[in-house]
């Protein structure tokens, strides 16, 4: 593959790979995503694994066009951002912002699950429902006899929290592309539907403002509601942080030398 550095290519492969398993294995993909997808670690579907082969993964239990657009916007920059970043940086830095990007994501999105989830589920066990009970109408949608109305707008809460899972490289990516920013802040960059060129000193700092709006308030931008904002802002500042620390490492060195 010309014009692809190699870790970036053996990433494109891997996640193709994934993608294709994801449509061939099971009931359309569901096995296989139950398997790699990330769950909210309290649901019983979770496993450690999972934390880094959802970063592998794209599409649902169902294959859209959603998640075929999923995974081609995030190779395209994947390979757009990734090819400059790893041959300015190397093969083993670039990996190591990669993955770090993704843990990252993860560690933000599930801190932002938890933040939300445990005084619920508090209240809830302070309501007078067990653990056992409340695990039970999560895991079959469907509300045992006796609740509330109080209990059951905590569940309608709580719910989607529980049942949520992850998937895609978007966390890492932002990583990247924050790592990019910083090694070209005059390069100019262009979102597809807004076709106006935009130094990345600039672009990169709006889209993770935007990422941070959308985790708050639930208000989308650009992409699905059901997307893990947090994970995004988890990625990106990741990505920033190494890269921060990293140059002025550098600096340091250079002006002691």
């Amino acid at each position: 593959m010309r014009g692809i550095s190699n870790t970036v290519k053996h990433l494109l492969i891997i996640n193709v790979i994934m993608f294709i398993g994801t449509m061939a294995v099971g009931n359309n993909g569901d096995l296989f995503y139950s398997w790699f997808a990330l769950y909210f670690p309290k649901n019983e579907l979770f496993q450690p694994w999972q934390i880094f082969t959802h970063m592998f993964m794209h599409g649902g239990a169902s294959i859209t066009n959603f998640s075929i657009m999923h995974i081609l916007f995030n190779m395209f920059a994947l390979w757009m951002f990734g090819t400059p970043v790893e041959r300015q940086l190397g093969s083993k830095k670039f990996l190591f912002i990669y993955l770090s990007a993704g843990l990252g994501a993860v560690l933000f999105q599930l801190g932002y699950y938890y933040f939300n989830y445990l005084p619920i589920y508090s209240d809830l066990i302070d309501s007078g429902l067990t653990s056992d009970q409340i695990v039970q109408m999560f895991t079959s949608n469907k509300a045992i006899d006796g609740i509330g109305s109080g209990q059951f707008a905590m569940l309608k809460e709580a719910f989607p929290i529980y049942n949520a899972s992850m998937v895609g490289a978007s966390g890492c990516i932002m990583g990247i592309l924050a790592a990019f920013g910083m090694m070209n802040p005059e390069a100019k960059l262009m979102l597809i539907f807004l076709p106006i060129p935009i130094k990345a000193k600039y672009f990169i700092p709006a889209i993770i403002i935007l990422d941070l709006i959308s985790g708050l308030t639930g208000q989308s931008f650009f992409s699905p509601s059901n997307t893990a904002y947090m994970a995004h802002v988890g990625g990106a500042l990741t990505g920033f942080v190494i890269m921060y620390f990293w140059k002025k490492d550098q600096f340091n060195k250079h002006r002691w030398n």
